[in-house]
């Protein structure tokens, strides 16, 4: 959404034709990928239709320039894409104006309806409940299957539920761990720590296995939880290899508990001691030759194995030996032998530093062919995150499970809320709860009117929110709910111009507008706020009007359309079976707008109370100078505007009355009555 930063790469033609693309994949699954099973492979690629092979050719060598390649050496991960929508088409502008991952006013997420829903205890659950959020389901099972479970962690009376959220608590992010293993990012550090949370995890799930299989009824959660130790079964056998000691300090020459499956490592360690023993022996030489037979190797800032003579005793020591280091009272030695000896130590143990980071590097290679079931086991604990998150949402105050069907079109909802609005007032202020009945086979069209600040864009949010709750799978803030599967939920809300793109306030008006009846259909909810106020009158009442009467005649998708222009609301007249007039209801004041000083010449702004309930019926009036008046804006320019305002009313039911006479007069026959008439005109 308005995301101007997107990087466009292009790429050359040549990537895109297939005899070069057929060459390059054919190259790809044969002698890159570094199993037996790549002919296997190939074969399965060569029966993807030609313009999925064009593609797949440009992906590999794109993702060579990043090394990132390794990810499409198993096609069995790879995903058809159906003509059938999973999910409910949520578009950017729709995320912002409902505010679903964060709010309009500083963006970030509290106040947002992914706050309401976040109750996770994993990084990766978090990530997962996001997305949840963001791509409602579109078939009922799914959703019931996620409710059900929902419904059984809510009643449930088993301990095993506390058991199993114990173990989600303190959690590392495992799941992004996993990835940094897979491209050979992570340190020893990193690698130890999860592959011992994932075997913790194996064994603690499994002792769990009898009291899952006995007590959780759900199928969404019981084949999650059972699968997950048979998923993680292979990280035993690499935790056994590892030192944890060295693994914790990053020392990878000890970090391989048994080296015969690491043969060259074992190789030059073997070669190290040999050195080492060759040295050790040569002390003895040393003890004759300088006749100190308790004489001992000392180390001193790195340099090992050199010998420590008193400068008093410096002539016993042979001529050919080589000075490391003095001080003023000893200085120290190197033999001819400890020299060559100790270059060939160093060598050897820079060869085994590589060797082992290349050993290193193939361990993590091997481990990352478990890649796939370990990140589904991760995926299978996200999923159990977020629907305990979803189960403490549900045990929040008068929240119900909605019923939810496919092939209705219906959104029922009995003394809704708004989700956010609701937690944020809290306790003491509670959300004035509202009912709605949109049905395909009745009315299936509100027209919204009511005063400025009544509450009718929150109630259109509501409504919204309620539907995307009752996707994702969670219980919603209603008494009752009946949704029909919606398949998409498109608005159009607010006033922001795109400068950058050229676009006036208007402009990008209509252009979400035109988006919307290009892809509204009949299962989907369409929400309108004001279409039209971005230009004069007489052109957004005509815009708004014939927007809605197609909404209605032509997409008959469900719609809540609000609106200050009462001639919109003759729409009724026309559809009396498919639209509803509808206001937010308010109280006029009269008294307090009487008590106001001044003459009784003098106009003041009414001064409304309101009661944020949806009522039957038009509201005639938006009371605008009550906002005003809200907003602070001086007195003297509040009496203006309302004798300016009683004036235009004067001249508008002036015009009413005459056109009213006129068509009495059209009608007289008679020539007394016309005279009468002309009298009582005078």
């Amino acid at each position: 959404l308005r995301d101007d930063r997107i990087r466009i790469e292009r790429m050359e033609n040549l990537n895109f034709e297939y005899s070069h693309a057929f060459q390059l994949i054919t190259d790809f699954y044969t002698k890159e990928v570094p199993e037996t099973t790549g002919p296997q492979k190939l074969s399965v690629i060569l029966s993807l239709d030609k313009p999925v092979m064009c593609s797949l050719a440009a992906v590999i060598a794109y993702l060579k320039e990043f090394n990132l390649e390794r990810m499409l050496y198993n096609p069995s991960n790879f995903k058809r894409l159906s003509s059938e929508t999973e999910y409910m088409t949520v578009n950017g502008t729709t995320m912002k104006n409902l505010e679903i991952l964060q709010n309009q006013t500083d963006m970030k997420t509290k106040g947002s309806l992914l706050w309401v829903l976040d109750h996770t205890k994993t990084s990766f659950g978090r990530r997962r409940l996001k997305k949840w959020v963001t791509q409602p389901l579109m078939k009922s099972s799914e959703i019931n299957a996620r409710l059900d479970a929902v419904s059984e962690i809510l009643l449930s009376e088993s301990t095993v539920f506390g058991q199993i959220r114990n173990l989600l608590y303190k959690l590392p992010d495992i799941e992004r761990g996993l990835c940094s293993v897979f491209h050979k990012k992570c340190s020893t550090q990193e690698f130890f720590l999860i592959v011992s949370t994932l075997s913790r995890l194996d064994l603690e799930i499994q002792a769990l296995v009898p009291v899952i299989h006995s007590h959780v009824k759900t199928p969404l959660l019981q084949n999650a939880l059972l699968e997950i130790p048979e998923l993680l079964s292979p990280v035993k056998h690499y935790l056994k290899i590892l030192n944890e000691e060295a693994a914790k300090t990053g020392d990878k020459t000890q970090l391989f508990k048994d080296l015969t499956d690491f043969p060259v490592i074992r190789k030059k360690k073997e070669e190290i001691m040999d050195v080492l023993s060759k040295i050790q022996l040569h002390l003895l030489d040393i003890r004759k030759q300088i006749k100190n037979p308790s004489a001992e190797y000392v180390t001193v800032s790195g340099q090992e194995f050199m010998i420590e003579i008193k400068n008093s005793h410096k002539s016993s020591v042979p001529s050919d030996w080589v000075m490391v280091s003095s001080t003023k009272a000893v200085s120290r030695f190197h033999s001819p032998f400890i020299i060559e000896n100790y270059r060939h130590l160093n060598q050897l143990r820079e060869q085994l530093v590589l060797d082992c980071s290349a050993e290193w590097l193939n361990f993590l290679n091997h481990f990352s062919e478990h890649y796939h079931p370990l990140s589904k086991a991760i995926g299978h604990l996200a999923t159990v995150d977020c629907l305990f998150s979803l189960a403490q949402v549900a045990k929040q105050g008068d929240y119900c499970r909605p019923t939810v069907q496919d092939n209705r079109q219906e959104i029922i909802i009995k003394n809704g809320r708004h989700p956010v609005i609701d937690v944020l007032l809290g306790e003491q202020d509670q959300y004035v709860p509202n009912t709605t009945n949109l049905s395909g086979d009745g009315e299936r069209v509100m027209i919204i009117t009511g005063p400025n600040m009544g509450g009718k864009s929150s109630y259109i949010k509501q409504v919204a929110l309620i539907t995307v709750m009752a996707q994702i799978g969670s219980y919603v803030p209603a008494e009752e709910s009946t949704i029909g599967v919606v398949d998409g939920i498109f608005t159009r809300m607010g006033a922001a111009d795109n400068i950058y793109k050229g676009r006036s306030t208007f402009m990008e008006e209509l252009t979400d507008t035109a988006e919307i009846i290009r892809k509204a259909t009949p299962r989907s909810l369409v929400i309108l706020d004001e279409l039209g106020r971005g230009t004069s009158t007489h052109d957004g009442i005509a815009i708004a009007y014939a927007t809605l009467e197609h909404f209605i005649r032509d997409v008959e998708s469900l719609t809540l359309f609000v609106t200050h222009y009462p001639s919109v609301c003759e729409l009724e007249k026309v559809y009396p079976e498919k639209v509803g007039n509808y206001h937010m209801a308010f109280l006029v004041n009269e008294e307090e707008s009487a008590e106001q000083k001044g003459s009784k010449d003098e106009e003041n702004p009414e001064f409304i109370t309101f009661l944020y309930q949806i009522t039957k019926g038009v509201s005639a009036r938006s009371y605008g100078l009550n906002v005003a008046k809200l907003a602070d804006i001086p007195e003297e320019v509040l009496k203006a505007a309302a004798h300016k305002s009683k004036e235009l009313e004067t001249i508008v039911n002036m015009k009413r009355k005459k056109l009213k006479s006129f068509a009495e007069v059209w009608k007289i026959n008679d020539s007394q009555e016309l005279q009468k008439w002309k009298s009582m005109c005078e």
